[in-house]
């Protein structure tokens, strides 16, 4: 190892300490508090910001856009004049997802409730969406399960269903689609799944980035101390 990189790592080490004793600091009922505070906080931004009208719809970093495999039949309704069906599935997809969204706040305050110590040092120690990453591997199926049943309900509510018949029907029509097997209410669970996390995170990297912006004791201590 040469003299500069020697230097380099302990420059590092030195840099590094202060954050590491910070956080040995913390008691286990800190960095537990600290954690869950953080994800209730960042959890209930995003599902208000979400569960609303437009809060898809208007967002064009969550919006759900068309399945992939509709995209060409997409592109020639609209040049031939069809492009309302589009729009109206369009529509209908993202107004399910934002009537389905509330509905996934209790189930996200109960997955923070069974975090262990061991999990909360570890995603206090990560990266800017540590949290939000750990959320997403150990809640994702079940929220998927329990969401699922929720947008099929909105989608019936808005007609969405009917609305995809229509588009389908229109689409075949034109030899650009079969109307197979797509499970469109999975499609839309999951991308209203995808934009929840999102924001989730763009609220957990808010609170590590600025935690006395945060407005509470208890994340400006843990966060603070960490130096995120």
């Amino acid at each position: 190892m040469t003299p500069y990189l020697v230097a380099s790592v302990a420059v590092l080490a030195v840099m590094a300490a202060p954050a590491m004793a910070a956080l040995e600091d913390l008691t286990s009922g800190e960095a537990i508090a600290g954690l869950k505070a953080a994800l209730e906080k960042g959890s209930r931004e995003a599902v208000t910001a979400l569960g609303r009208r437009d809060g898809f719809l208007g967002n064009d970093r969550v919006k759900i856009p068309l399945p992939d495999s509709l995209g060409r039949a997409e592109r020639l309704l609209r040049r031939v004049g069809m492009g309302r069906y589009a729009d109206e599935l369009i529509v209908g997809m993202n107004r399910a997802a934002e009537a389905a969204v509330p509905e996934a706040r209790s189930l996200l305050l109960d997955a923070v409730k069974k975090m262990s110590l061991q999990d909360a040092k570890g995603i206090l120690g990560g990266g800017d969406t540590a949290a939000t990453e750990y959320f997403r591997r150990t809640t994702r199926d079940r929220l998927h399960a329990r969401f699922l049943p929720i947008v099929e309900k909105s989608t019936r509510r808005v007609k969405l269903a009917q609305t995809y018949e229509e588009y389908a029907d229109k689409a075949a029509a034109l030899g650009l689609l079969k109307k197979d097997d797509a499970d469109l209410d999975a499609y839309v669970t999951a991308k209203a799944l995808d934009g929840l996390y999102f924001m989730i995170a763009e609220e957990e990297k808010k609170i590590r980035k600025d935690p006395l912006a945060a407005g509470s004791a208890i994340l400006r201590k843990v966060f603070g101390a960490i130096g995120h």
